[in-house]
């Protein structure tokens, strides 16, 4: 409830008595936490690595791990998950920083791991398989934008937040992103 009475849309967060109790060092609430939303927090970190999934479990454990440490900085201003889905971006997002400033120090070895399509529900197996590895084969800037707006519904300006990229430099990339897209399905 806010100060004045009236129903707020937190009031339906269901995690807010889990999130208490973490908070109080209860384990066993905060796996419960992890259990609730850890299938979509790796959709997100795996699409946000490119389909690759042992990166994506390493972002995901990491992203969990942070939570927990960061718990108490939770200030129940938006629903528990959506708190955690901005961490887990800037889990992703911060790895991705950090892997391109590593490149050019370390020795490229030849991709043979095989990518496979979670989510979408619109889509046929196939064509979804055919997207999502369309989506992993886009250069990184491009596939953060498209995933974070298109897939999970993000605004520039928070894209813009998230990535330090300026909104035009969002637009401009989501704009090449699916043009990419297109064309990786089309070939």
């Amino acid at each position: 409830m806010s100060w004045d009475g009236e129903e707020t849309i937190l009031d339906g967060d269901e995690d807010l008595p889990l999130v208490d109790l973490a908070r109080g060092g209860d384990l066993p609430a905060f796996e419960q936490l992890y259990q609730r939303h850890r299938d979509r927090v790796y959709g997100l970190v795996w699409r946000l690595s490119g389909g690759d999934s042992a990166l994506a479990e390493d972002l995901l454990q990491e992203a969990f791990v942070r939570a927990w440490q960061k718990l108490d900085t939770f200030r129940g201003e938006s629903r528990f998950f959506t708190w955690l889905h901005r961490l887990a971006a800037n889990v992703a997002l911060s790895d991705r920083r950090s892997r391109v400033r590593r490149a050019p120090y370390e020795t490229p070895m030849e991709e043979s791991v095989t990518r496979t399509a979670v989510g979408a529900r619109d889509v046929s197996a196939g064509k979804r398989a055919d997207l999502e590895k369309a989506i992993a084969r886009l250069p990184e800037r491009a596939r953060a934008v498209l995933v974070l707006h298109d897939v999970e519904g993000y605004g520039h300006a928070e894209i813009g937040q998230l990535t330090g990229m300026a909104v035009g430099s969002s637009k401009a990339q989501l704009h090449r992103a699916r043009k990419l897209v297109r064309e990786l399905l089309e070939s």
